[in-house]
């Protein structure tokens, strides 16, 4: 009977999942593999970076010595190593730039592996989207077409059908999950979202901006952010979006403020947000605020909220860990559910 099944089918049965990282140089590649090497049912086929990349050849532990406890030397992406990736690994990590996503997700996808991209060339079902908010043409709309958007808590059924996984962005993370279980109750007036994230969230690269001295808590992306359609386009409802710089390295809090309809009662919101009750990792609490030191380095969200039943008015924090809820424990949760590990 196994004969007649495909390969991707075969790697599905496979007790071990093996997964390629490519992009493992940067903060959220570094993170998810750390985490893809601690699970008993994933393994690490490769560590890869572009073969540009001056940190080509050298090993992980070197980059971030917290991680000396792992052995794996960063490859560079030659065509060799892509089809090794293929003939080896039942999926692949994208931990790399839009464009360079672009691409590979592309690729990857069309020799039959998973996909799991963590950046943002894949979010959008609507191609139109693209140029407007990330500077190129999508050019492989059949593979969109396939996309499902790795929200983990809400699109788990369809994370499990698709080899197409676009991991959600971290401030999205944050403000959807703060928001969807209240889209019933929501007016048209925007929800408001002010959310701040650690320095970590810029990426690895040095720039004047994200160096020590100076930083300061300070808006970015005002009304122009590209998070800003992310949340809107898969809340249903459009949003105004105000991103903060911290002086933190990681972590975001995002404090939104709703109105909610005529009637809406505080059993009604807890009634919404009973539909975390099962998870693991949301935790809701009434009049009582997170902070990001309750999730830094791990996969949790924590929710906290308060209405004003006079004014109709709910003001709700989430806190995530913008490195592992907002991108690599999330990716983790999208590679566990989709090949049922």
């Amino acid at each position: 009977m196994l004969k007649t099944l495909d390969n991707y089918q075969l790697r599905k049965i496979k007790l071990m999942k093996s997964i390629a990282i490519i992009g493992a140089s940067g903060y959220t590649g570094a993170q998810i593999t750390s985490l893809i090497n601690a699970d008993s049912n994933l393994s690490v086929q490769g560590l890869y970076v572009s073969e540009n990349s001056l940190d080509k050849g050298r090993k992980l532990a070197d980059l971030y010595p917290t991680y000396s406890h792992m052995a794996y030397t960063l490859s560079p992406l030659t065509d060799e190593a892509k089809q090794q990736i293929v003939d080896q690994a039942d999926g692949v990590v994208l931990a790399t730039e839009h464009s360079v996503s672009l691409e590979l997700a592309a690729w990857f996808y069309k020799q039959g592996l998973a996909v799991f991209d963590l950046s943002g060339a894949y979010r959008f079902a609507d191609i139109a989207q693209y140029p407007k908010w990330y500077g190129f043409e999508h050019t492989y709309p059949e593979v969109l077409a396939e996309a499902v958007y790795g929200l983990a808590e809400w699109n788990a059924e369809q994370i499990k059908q698709t080899r197409m996984i676009a991991v959600a962005g971290c401030y999205p993370t944050a403000s959807l999950t703060a928001l969807k279980p209240l889209k019933p109750f929501l007016t048209e007036m925007y929800p408001v979202i002010n959310a701040v994230s650690g320095v970590t969230g810029a990426g690895r690269k040095a720039q004047l901006h994200t160096n020590f001295c100076e930083v300061s808590l300070t808006p970015y992306g005002v009304l122009g952010h590209r998070h800003q359609p992310e949340i809107a386009t898969h809340l249903g409802q459009e949003v105004i979006f105000t991103p903060h710089l911290g002086n933190f390295k990681r972590g975001i809090l995002a404090t939104i403020t709703v109105q909610l309809k005529p009637g809406t009662t505080e059993a009604d919101i807890e009634k919404a947000y009973s539909v975390y009750d099962s998870s693991p990792i949301v935790t809701v609490k009434h009049n009582m605020f997170p902070k990001v030191d309750d999730v830094v380095h791990t996969p949790n969200c924590h929710l906290g909220w308060k209405f004003d039943a006079n004014s109709g008015y709910l003001v709700v924090a989430s806190a995530i860990d913008n490195l592992m809820k907002g991108a690599a424990s999330q990716g983790l949760q999208c590679i566990k559910i989709h090949f049922g590990v």
